[in-house]
């Protein structure tokens, strides 16, 4: 199993119910495919390195999980779909 790291930046617009609906559907991608979510963390609303969407503030979520390598791409496939999804990244974490 693989530690792996989900950083989701969600859209200014969105109220904090929708932003923490997006956060649990995307929980529950990982689930879904095998992942076993280990934290969750809110980074908070912070300035935009450049506009998105005409946005210049967003909302980040890192969410750690462990899974078998397929996992990632399989989630990646469902957040990219997200309409409050601006952006997002899902990287390997070394084991240390």
């Amino acid at each position: 199993m693989n530690k792996y790291e989900l950083a989701v930046v969600v859209s200014a617009k969105s109220e904090e119910e929708e932003r923490n609906a997006t956060v649990n559907k995307c929980k529950s991608y990982v689930e879904r495919y095998g992942g076993t979510i280990l934290d969750v963390e809110d980074g908070g609303k912070k300035k935009l390195a450049y506009e998105i969407q005409d946005m210049k503030e967003a909302y980040y979520y890192f969410i750690h999980f462990e899974s078998e390598g397929s996992t990632p791409i399989e989630v990646e496939k469902h957040v990219r779909l997200r309409e409050d999804v601006i952006r997002y990244l899902c990287v390997r974490q070394d084991e240390e």
